[in-house]
């Protein structure tokens, strides 16, 4: 080998030395910023620790157990019994038997009025017209004295049964639409799901219920009667009418009325079914509707097996609620 290759290759040994202790003493960066030299630590160079007990979370609640079906509301229909004539021009609003005639409230303003009818011939044998803008609504009897509620004027009317002679006023803060007497509060009604008890001696709210069948609201409450310890109610717009229990506001029962006035008598324009009526001492129940051109005598069948879903392909439910 030449001189000259031999110092070529001994030139090229020591740069590479020299490139290797100079990398060696570059320190690793990302950035700017150094990084230590300290060694990563593993861990089998952790110090030995005792084990930190594992935190006791509580067991997780069992699921509840599967709740009883819901009892179905049992559903009534009827037979006729008698059938009545009754004033095919009378909205009936407000319905009661009494001392042997029925009382009656009509509606629609500058026709409403209060009204003494024979109830074998439907003649009409004392009347009282109501102010032209007053819509009359329910009617029932307290002691000597008739009570009659108005629409949407919040005025109520006490008279004397005999000469129908208006005795006292009295407001309240809602649509009046049906009420009746359980012998020891007024019950009022108000369109809504809402029953409403009064004081019939300062005729003011004492209290109130909300009326459900399972849970659900029925709104559209319109014409009461209390019957051996219930509140029936008329559902306005439908041909049913709710058993109520006045405690709970719980409905017990249902009636369902469809088909009662045939269609020879559907000929001529009518209203919905509305007005109810009892008498007691003979245990008889009334039951007419709005320009109806009978009232009907009937008696309460049971229906097995039927309930709610009974009514399922009636219900209006537009407003929500039952209906």
């Amino acid at each position: 080998m030449n001189r000259r290759l031999r110092l070529s290759l001994l030139g090229f040994i020591v740069c590479g030395a020299l490139l290797t202790i100079a990398c060696a003493g570059v320190p690793e960066s990302r950035g700017n910023t150094p990084t230590s030299h300290t060694p990563t630590p593993t861990l089998a160079d952790a110090p030995a620790t005792t084990p930190s007990a594992v935190p006791a979370y509580p067991a997780p609640e069992p699921y509840p157990p599967p709740s009883a079906p819901v009892a179905a509301t049992p559903v009534y229909t009827y037979t006729i019994v008698n059938t009545y004539p009754h004033d095919p021009t009378a909205y009936t609003e407000g319905l009661v038997y009494e001392d042997g005639f029925l009382y009656e409230g009509t509606g629609l303003e500058g026709q409403s009025t209060l009204r003494k009818v024979a109830l074998e011939s439907g003649e009409v044998l004392q009347s009282h017209q109501l102010a032209p803008d007053l819509f009359g609504e329910g009617v029932t009897g307290y002691g000597n004295t008739l009570i009659q509620l108005t629409w949407k004027s919040q005025r109520g009317f006490v008279y004397d049964k005999d000469s129908f002679a208006l005795r006292t006023t009295f407001a309240y803060p809602t649509e009046g639409w049906g009420i009746t007497w359980d012998g020891a509060r007024l019950i009022m009604s108000d369109g809504t799901a809402t029953l409403h008890f009064l004081d019939p001696a300062t005729l003011t709210e004492r209290s109130h219920v909300d009326v459900s069948d399972n849970g659900s609201p029925v709104v559209k409450l319109n014409e009461l009667e209390y019957i051996q310890g219930e509140i029936y109610a008329n559902v306005w717009q439908t041909d049913r009418i709710a058993r109520i229990d006045p405690q709970t506001g719980h409905v017990v029962g249902w009636i369902d009325l469809t088909g009662l006035l045939g269609p020879q008598d559907r000929r001529v324009p009518v209203d919905v079914l509305n007005g109810i009526a009892y008498d007691a001492q003979r245990d008889r129940l009334f039951v007419t509707g709005k320009l109806w051109p009978k009232l009907f005598e009937i008696r309460l069948v049971a229906q097995p097996g039927a309930s709610q879903a009974h009514f399922a392909n009636m219900n209006d439910t537009s407003r929500g609620g039952v209906f």
